[in-house]
């Protein structure tokens, strides 16, 4: 397991608020337990749902998206974001 993986699992356990960005259409795949969604689309007009967290994890299907998710929350001052990638790496370490 590499760092990225060490931290990702760290910061989910210590109850980081996470995101899926997929559309509401995909979630019947799975997501991740506790993940609140917000589509890529739809980030910029939920900012106020991201402020006053400690740590965000966004992911998607593929890690695409939740990068762009990423780099629009960084646009608006909310630096604590990883992409987590997809759901299923998330949620490999959710309780």
């Amino acid at each position: 397991m590499n760092n990225n993986q060490n931290s990702l699992e760290y910061i989910i356990q210590q109850g980081a608020f996470l995101v899926d960005v997929r559309e509401p259409s995909e979630l019947f795949d799975g997501s991740v337990k506790g993940a609140v969604n917000i589509p890529l689309g739809s980030v910029e007009n939920n900012i106020e749902q991201f402020k006053n967290k400690e740590n965000i994890v966004v992911f998607c299907r593929s890690g695409n998206r939740s990068g762009q998710a990423k780099m629009i929350l960084n646009h608006y001052g909310i630096n604590n974001v990883i992409n987590g990638g997809t759901w299923q790496d998330v949620s490999q370490f959710v309780k």
